[in-house]
């Protein structure tokens, strides 16, 4: 259980003490899934001519020859935020779709044989919602999707797993909805277990945005299965 404020209590499915009963669910701010993304018209044929890409790096493994790389511009031409190429030994492969705005990461697991590639999915103020792409090679080094975590679906399994109870009065809180999920969706890939991390948001009565002060954020370790499928483990609070 995590203590917010004077009125909220919120809790998760795995730290939780209170009866199910006691609990409600938080609300979720994206209404439908994002589906894939889709670069301009003009990136695909032009990432496969003969333009000259102005990259910068987004990751290096020098150790397993793995490196992914942002296109920033074709010749002279910005992408708009999209295009990144993954190397791995001699053989690149381009993701014209893959977006590298909002500080893109990446990692890669030897023993796995998989490249996670974490971008923006949405951007704007006090917006943080990032996709997941698990990326895997071919015996030759092709990369490939293999799968990915669409932002709606991660907040869909949150609403179930994460709710809040009120004690007292709501203090300007709004009273029909004053949790909600899904504007800060993001990854965490520099440890040992990727997680992911969502922070959940203040609705008030005077409020058109919601609020993040003071609120916690949790954590969810994930698995990646030989189909490219992302599961969530437990969700728990950041300490």
């Amino acid at each position: 259980m995590v203590f917010v404020s004077s009125a909220f209590f919120v809790s998760c499915n795995s730290c939780s003490n209170r009866s199910s009963e006691a609990r409600l669910h938080v609300s979720g701010t994206l209404d439908a899934p994002l589906g894939p993304e889709q670069a301009p018209a003009w990136l695909a044929g032009a990432l496969d001519g003969p333009g000259r890409f102005h990259e910068y790096e987004i990751m290096a493994d020098t150790v397993h020859a793995i490196s992914v790389e942002a296109v920033a511009e074709v010749d002279t031409a910005s992408t708009g935020g999209y295009g990144v190429v993954v190397v791995k030994g001699s053989t690149s492969t381009t993701f014209p779709d893959l977006r590298h705005s909002r500080q893109p990461k990446a990692c890669y697991d030897a023993e796995s044989d998989v490249l996670l590639f974490a971008c923006s999915a949405m951007e704007g103020t006090g917006v943080q919602v990032e996709r997941l792409y698990v990326i895997r090679f071919d015996e030759g080094g092709k990369a490939h999707i293999a799968g990915s975590a669409d932002p709606y679906d991660i907040q869909q399994e949150i609403c179930q797993r994460l709710g809040y109870s009120i004690e007292g009065d709501m203090g300007g809180f709004d009273s029909e909805n004053p949790l909600w999920v899904g504007e800060q969706i993001s990854y965490d890939l520099d440890g040992e277990v990727p997680l992911l991390l969502v922070t959940p948001g203040v609705n008030f009565t005077t409020g058109l945005v919601l609020t993040y002060d003071d609120m916690p954020t949790f954590k969810s370790p994930l698995a990646i299965d030989s189909a490219g499928k992302v599961t969530l483990g437990d969700l728990t609070p950041v300490e």
